[in-house]
């Protein structure tokens, strides 16, 4: 999976080694037992990317070992072993001709290292730096290509995050695949990117996604707009001059790129809208490119495409396509006065430090002038220090006012306060219900679990098994929203004694103790034996920057808990406790009643 020999720099495309075969007995690491690491295809920020033998299945495969990218602290260790984790459940729930197929996920000394398919051929990164631009019809077929794996990804609930050519590889038989989900975020997970913190490739991320917004899968239309531009160009769509926070910069507050004549400039432009719901549906992106697609991908890139080249033409400067941590950008520096002019505060030019007393302040009421006597030479009345205290406080809140005028300014937003809306600030927009089914049974091949309800026509699908808490084993099945703030929830337990509802809130109270504050308990009306509940709770959410501990992050659920077809039944909305008031009636009251159990 990740890089080719070609591209060490950018840990995204797997290619085979010429010749590899099994290897010599004892010669090499073993990982998990069964997988002998051959050569280092490539190596980022985010791993290293080995060729591999599989010993049991007698097949090469490319093995993903985690790295910690420089200058992460040991506490986030865990988190970048997790996200390769998380790569490996995003990509398991995907079965796509153009989507790198995992293999395994093996551990070793209690790192992980995944493991996937050996595609002959390097990434679409290589071809470029090697040999430059492709051909409309070559760009067309790279972009239908990438494009269908993202409409799987997407209908999947999976947003990519890092589409560039050098997660796309091209076989030598003209396949097409899109790799490393390895920042992929199913939209049911929280992100784990920190604020002041950006995980992605500067030249090709989304200026949303840059500037701190929400990830959704438009970012991924950018990407694939991005990367076409690149094709066609033979360059990325930004580059300042490697300079990470420049090229970050630029993708926010720049002009898109304007591709040259030629006919995918409109599907370019198309897809690389500065505004994320102005860009061009993925269906829309194949359409178009459909007339371009008439020959077969194996005619298209001829062997002399994969010729090993020693050409490297790529300057000696930073690279801003490597997927990377990006920190904020730093607060520009003061300029620095000319020489023989004072600096701030009368310091002469040059530097230096500061001295231990920093004299009088360089300026005096207007009825006394600055004395030219050494400070302390004669006493002071108490009128001159009260004028020069009211100056400066005078000075100073000009100053305050004027930076706040200027910051509002520059920032295009009104001076006055931001007005407050009803329906709250965090809340996404409401789409109309449409039918959705679903399976809460526990055990594969049994019946009783199917299920039927109305939700927004939005929310993805995504469906666990869940243990643990005191209860019995569960399926859940989980409807969420866009944005990932708002799920409805199905589950169903199956037990001997049948559970109970009193007995299922005692587990519920035990496995959040102090975190969970009660509002409503009360019998059903509807019909049904059982309760309705709603609560709130506190969980903890990751750290910032500078923050000392854990902030709250605080929730509320509304569910029915109920018996039937003997199992227990809970069908809840979780949401933010900010939209309680609004989420029960535009959601809650609306969904719950076109909950059925279908017999």
């Amino acid at each position: 999976m990740s890089t080719s020999e070609h591209d060490p720099a950018d840990a995204a495309a797997t290619t085979e080694t010429p010749g590899s075969a099994e290897p010599e007995p004892g010669r090499a690491r073993v990982v998990a037992g069964r997988y002998r690491l051959q050569s280092v295809l490539g190596s980022g920020s985010m791993g290293t990317v080995w060729s591999a033998y599989d010993e049991f299945l007698h097949r090469p495969v490319a093995v993903k070992e985690v790295r910690l990218p420089p200058g992460v602290p040991p506490s986030r260790a865990a988190e970048l072993r997790e996200r390769t984790l998380r790569e490996a459940r995003a990509i398991a729930v995907l079965s796509h001709p153009n989507v790198i197929i995992l293999h395994d996920v093996a551990r070793e000394n209690d790192e992980p290292f995944v493991v996937m398919e050996l595609l002959p051929g390097p990434s679409l990164a290589a071809l470029l730096r090697d040999h430059g631009s492709l051909s409309p019809p070559q760009a067309a077929a790279v972009a239908d290509a990438v494009g269908s794996a993202l409409e799987a990804a997407h209908t999947a609930g999976i947003t990519h995050r890092d589409v560039k050519p050098g997660n796309v590889l091209v076989a030598r038989d003209g396949r097409i695949k899109l790799n490393d989900f390895g920042i992929a975020r199913n939209v049911s997970e929280a992100t784990m990117t920190r604020t002041g913190m950006m995980l992605g490739s500067p030249a090709y991320i989304a200026p949303e996604v840059a500037s701190g917004g929400a990830v959704t899968p438009a970012a991924d239309l950018w990407g694939l707009g991005a990367t076409l531009f690149a094709a066609v160009e033979g360059r990325p769509p930004y580059d300042a001059d490697g300079d990470p926070l420049e090229t970050v910069n630029r993708v926010v507050h720049g002009e898109a790129p304007q591709p040259g004549p030629g006919p995918l400039g409109p599907v370019i432009r198309g897809l690389m809208a500065k505004e994320p719901g102005s860009r061009m549906p993925l269906r829309e992106v194949r359409r178009r490119l459909y007339p371009l697609l008439a020959q077969p991908r194996h005619t298209l890139f001829g062997p002399e495409l994969f010729a090993e080249s020693s050409a490297n033409t790529a300057p000696d400067r930073g690279d801003t396509t490597a997927t990377q941590v990006i920190s904020a950008p730093a607060l520009p520096e003061p300029p620095k006065p000319e020489a023989g002019q004072a600096g701030a505060g009368g310091a002469p030019a040059g530097g230096g430090e500061l001295a231990a007393d920093p004299g009088p302040l360089p300026f005096e009421s207007p009825s006394h002038p600055v004395s030219q006597e050494p400070v302390g030479a004669r006493p002071r009345g108490p009128l001159p220090g009260v004028a020069v205290t009211v100056v400066a406080v005078l000075l100073f809140l000009a100053a305050a006012f004027g930076g706040f005028v200027l910051t509002r300014v520059v920032a295009a937003q009104p001076l006055g306060p931001p007005q407050r809306t009803d329906a709250g600030p965090t809340a996404p927009p409401l789409r109309e219900l449409a039918p959705r089914r679903g399976d809460a049974t526990n055990l594969r091949g049994a019946r009783g679990g199917l299920f039927s309800v109305q939700v927004p026509e939005d929310w993805t699908k995504f469906v666990s098994g869940e243990t643990g808490g005191g209860l019995p084993p569960r399926t859940l099945v989980q409807f969420v929203s866009s944005d990932g703030t708002q799920s409805f929830d199905v589950e169903r337990f199956d037990s001997e004694p049948l559970l109970s509802p009193d007995v299922y809130w005692n587990a519920l109270g035990k496995l959040w103790g102090g975190n969970l504050r009660q509002v409503e308990y009360a019998p059903l009306t509807d019909g049904r034996r059982g309760l309705l509940l709603s609560y709130r709770t506190v969980e903890s959410s990751p750290v910032r920057p500078g923050e000392q501990s854990e902030r709250p992050l605080n929730r509320t659920t509304f569910a029915h808990v109920f018996q039937a077809q003997d199992s227990l039944w809970v069908v809840g909305l979780t949401v933010p406790t900010d939209q309680e008031e609004t989420a029960r009636t535009r959601l809650f009251d609306r969904i719950m009643p076109t909950f059925q159990i279908i017999e």
